[in-house]
């Protein structure tokens, strides 16, 4: 048998005897129950590796306990993944037979890291009227600039806006533009200077004009809902790519869409 064979190669179940002759294995009647043992951990997916150490050394009750809640850690997190990419699955399905056509956006979770900026927030007639508050953040950050911009000072450094409304609206809207810093500077004016909170994010890539930038919020809150998150503070948007005067039309930026989640039912 293959797999006996295989087993005495691996030295995990020696015969008793080899017919020099024949090559034939010999097996006694009392290694039946370390035959059974191989066969019922390895059915628990243990590997042969695991499984020799267990037979060369004993196994007491206390380490096979320990074994198995590890395997069952193991399984457990193997069954999430699996009913997750499921889950994706049908999302994926749905959007295609609901819209006759594949999604630009593609969503995934991201882990993101406390990060330091400096922001003006206000009520904001439109949405596009952030736009004019870089400028004040700018010039609010005064001599600090060539140090405390990040991580492209050269460029006038890394943008963001942040969007604090639980529902959306078209007018008084709630904002905030800001810059990535490196270091920390003194608040001034209205300019404020603090950490976004790490925090777990589905996200999406918008290449493409402001104006058509709604379809990737849509995007992911559609996947939010799908997936059983919630909407845990407020969006974010990095502005990966785009040039001065901020054009809305210019199909050329490249936006990331951030929003922090958790599962409905955390708190």
């Amino acid at each position: 048998m293959a797999t006996l064979r295989y087993y005495d190669q691996v030295g995990l179940l020696k015969p008793v005897a080899v017919d020099s002759f024949t090559g034939y294995r010999y097996y006694a009647i009392s290694q039946l129950a370390d035959l059974n043992r191989i066969l019922a951990l390895k059915g628990l997916g243990f590997t042969l590796e695991q499984i020799a150490g267990l037979l060369q050394e004993g196994l007491s009750l206390e380490q096979m306990h320990g074994m198995l809640r590890l395997r069952q850690a193991q399984i457990n997190q193997v069954l999430a993944d699996t009913q997750r990419q499921l889950t994706e699955v049908a999302v994926r399905l749905q959007q295609i037979e609901r819209e006759q056509a594949l999604s630009p956006y593609d969503v995934i979770i991201k882990q993101i890291e406390p990060q330091l900026v400096a922001a003006v927030r206000t009520i904001l007639p439109n949405h596009q009227a952030v736009g004019a508050l870089y400028a004040e953040v700018y010039e609010a950050l005064g001599e600090h600039v060539p140090t405390a911009l990040g991580p492209t000072p050269g460029q006038g450094g890394q943008t963001l806006v942040l969007w604090y409304d639980d529902e959306f609206k078209e007018t008084d809207v709630d904002g905030a533009a800001a810059f990535f810093l490196r270091c920390p500077v003194p608040d001034n004016g209205r300019m404020r200077v603090y950490k976004l909170p790490a925090a777990t994010m589905a996200t999406t890539i918008h290449h493409g004009t402001y104006e058509r930038i709604h379809e990737a919020h849509e995007a992911v809150m559609t996947w939010i809902d799908a997936h059983n998150y919630r909407i845990a503070g407020p969006d974010r948007e990095i502005n990966l790519h785009n040039q001065t005067p901020i054009r809305l039309d210019d199909p050329h930026y490249i936006t990331e869409i951030q929003y922090p989640i958790k599962k409905k039912q955390e708190k």
